[in-house]
């Protein structure tokens, strides 16, 4: 014993409240190297099995190709896991009646022991309690539309704005209500950057109408945006908003009839709630007559290699300023 604190790799590592963090992220969190979040609802809600085991697998791949340790996220047994096994990642794929989580989920489902995917904010959440800074994901939540009568907002919104962490996404998803969504973020003081775009991306489409003020064109431009946030005490996330790979692009207003036909049909159903977004998913991806799924799986995969990018600036930039501390 030479009186030094166990590290996180040491410990497994369990962290209070109760998170697990597998030994490989633990290891390299601890040795500062690239680590990159990934969500679980996408296991959970987004896709059938065995497609969505197969997508996990996918993009830890790609993260791992981008030289960055993947921290798949989610619940078991009302355990919280940032790394995910082989097998846990099969078991949550196959996971009976998985619960959606968001914010306000989190503690109960802890509490009843349950299982389920974790969503954007909660996400975000379980990252910043292990440290990880970057995060990859398809699409947001944000304002629903007529979500000024319904006041029907995505946690993920107030999230950004309150957790530090940078959050890599193809824009807000398509069926929501986009130009009160980025009046929503600029309100709550969250920055909205578009890579290499001036337009804000609408998930299966490169580009909406409405632009992004905030343009960067390398993640090292990205990885300093952050450090001079954290220097500045700002707190709160980053948006970066990465379009749709152009061999994947369903233009925007082919969409948008899409959209507003799958809305009239959750209306007629009297969809609400958490139920309305896995509708209106459901019944794209049969509109689409499959298009949106292939679109949905190259945009998340486009995510998790720009953040695995972040990632590595990240990283090279805290030893860079490491360095010049010690000499």
């Amino acid at each position: 014993m030479n009186g030094s604190s166990p590290s996180l790799a040491d410990k497994a590592a369990t962290l209070t409240p109760p998170i697990t963090v597998s030994r490989d992220v633990a290891e390299a969190l601890q040795s500062q190297r690239p680590v990159v979040a990934l969500e679980s609802t996408i296991i959970t809600h987004g896709m059938p099995f065995p497609q969505n085991l197969e997508m996990a697998r996918q993009v830890e791949a790609d993260c791992r190709a981008g030289n960055a340790v993947p921290a798949t996220i989610a619940l078991l047994d009302g355990e919280i896991l940032v790394g995910m096994s082989a097998e846990q990642l099969e078991r949550l794929a196959n996971a009976p009646s998985p619960m959606k989580l968001s914010r306000a989920d989190l503690g109960f489902a802890l509490a009843m022991g349950r299982s389920g995917g974790t969503t954007v904010s909660a996400t975000m959440i379980c990252a910043a309690l292990a440290g990880i800074a970057v995060f990859a994901t398809g699409g947001i939540g944000g304002v629903h539309r007529d979500g000024q009568d319904s006041l029907d907002i995505s946690a993920d919104l107030d999230e950004l704005a309150r957790t530090a962490v940078t959050v890599v996404c193809a824009g807000a998803k398509a069926i929501l209500d986009l130009p009160r969504t980025l009046e929503y973020l600029e309100t709550r003081g969250v920055p909205v950057l578009g890579y290499q775009t001036d337009h804000l991306p609408a998930f299966w489409s490169r580009e909406s109408p409405w632009r992004v003020s905030m343009r960067v064109d390398t993640p090292g431009q990205i990885a300093a945006t952050m450090q001079a946030r954290q220097r500045l005490g700002l707190g709160g996330g980053v948006l970066v908003t990465n379009p749709i790979p152009a061999a994947d692009d369903i233009p925007y207003d082919l969409m948008a009839v899409v959209v507003e036909e799958a809305l009239q049909e959750a209306k007629l159903q009297r969809v609400e709630g958490k139920a309305v977004t896995p509708f209106l998913l459901s019944r794209i991806l049969t509109l689409t007559e499959g298009r949106s799924l292939t679109a949905n799986i190259a945009l998340v995969r486009n995510n998790v290699r720009l953040a695995a990018a972040i990632a590595n600036s990240v990283t090279e930039r805290a030893l860079a300023e490491k360095k010049g501390s010690a000499a």
